[in-house]
């Protein structure tokens, strides 16, 4: 009955938001695989044996003016060591010219384990709410008497539902985001109302008498609205020395959509290192297509710090056991 009570409120709030449309919230890049789950799944809060606070900080078409920026901060942990119950919050900043947006989100999240001590088995579920802020800066603008030069502004609320299940080095994520029905961004007339992206990820480990540890992995985004198809195919390596651990991942998007001209294609090579409860890494995103608005890159750093680390909960993927120990 206790199980019950704990995931019903869930499932109830999930079936019931999947009949309500819209808004875009924070943007999907790699930052997931700088062992930053959380970023995309809300079932990731306080799923492993760390507190995990991350810093992003994204450039897009380094060289042109006013080019796209993004940065986040996130935490997620449990309520206490003995806890099934977890808790996240993330703030982000995301600026496109004269565009930009500011949110907060925050996450619940439910783990039920289902472990015989020696493999982790974990069923997980997560609910975040987010509220947005937009803003468009005209106070720049001249050469047109109809466009006002003031700061315009419009805000907007939405949530994500997503589970979870981990079965030793397999790991597995699905999360509907952006279920519900909130009022127009009027700043983008253009944009579609339904914005609901349905994202799938799937993983596993091999890291068991290996030098090198390896693990592949792919992400799947379908969006409702305009019917564009996503695909992320992953491989990160792992080799420690001591305490510290060196990891880099490769990672290839693909976007399949009906009504583009020419689907976007995206590499990104990503180096990093942990060092007892330090996370630093790099990420380089190059556009593929033939026809590219600029051939400078997209840049991104990720910074990572471990706030406490309980032993190993059994044997598992990365994203559940930190290597090391922290604060």
């Amino acid at each position: 009955m206790k199980l019950l009570n704990n995931v019903f409120p869930f499932l109830f709030l999930f079936l019931l938001s999947l009949k309500s449309n819209s808004q875009e919230t924070l943007p999907i890049y790699q930052d997931y695989l700088s062992d930053n789950v959380y970023l995309v799944h809300p079932s990731a809060a306080g799923i492993g044996n760390s507190s995990k606070l991350r810093f992003t900080a994204r450039q897009q078409w380094a060289g042109i003016p006013n080019a796209p920026a993004l940065q986040t901060m996130s935490f997620h942990s449990k309520f206490n060591e003995y806890s099934n119950a977890g808790y996240g919050v993330v703030l982000f900043n995301d600026k496109n010219g004269f565009h930009s947006q500011k949110g907060i989100q925050g996450a619940y999240s439910y783990h039920l384990p289902m472990s015989n001590g020696k493999v982790f088995n974990q069923l997980s579920f997560g609910l975040a709410f987010s509220f947005v802020q937009n803003q468009s800066d005209q106070t720049t603008f001249t050469g047109d008497p109809t466009i006002s030069r003031v700061v315009e502004s419009t805000s907007y609320y939405n949530a994500d539902f997503g589970v979870a299940y981990h079965l030793g080095g397999f790991s597995s994520y699905f999360t509907v985001k952006n279920l519900l029905l909130t009022a127009k961004n009027n700043l983008n007339v253009q944009e579609p109302l339904d914005l609901r992206n349905y994202i799938l990820s799937a993983g596993y480990y091999f890291g068991e008498d290996l030098f090198v540890h390896f693990e592949p992995s792919i992400m799947l985004q379908f969006r409702e609205g305009t019917g564009e198809r996503i695909a992320d195919f992953n491989l990160k390596a792992y080799k420690t020395f001591s305490k510290t651990q060196f990891w880099a991942a490769l990672s290839y998007r693909r976007s399949f959509d009906a009504n583009a001209i020419e689907n976007a294609q995206f590499i990104s090579p990503i180096v990093g290192i942990n060092y007892q409860n330090l996370m630093f890494s790099y990420t380089y995103t190059s556009q593929m297509n033939d026809t590219v608005l600029t051939t400078s890159g997209f840049h991104q750093i990720s910074l990572g710090i471990n706030l406490w680390t309980q032993e190993p909960r059994a044997a598992a993927c990365p994203n559940i056991n930190s290597a090391f120990g922290g604060f």
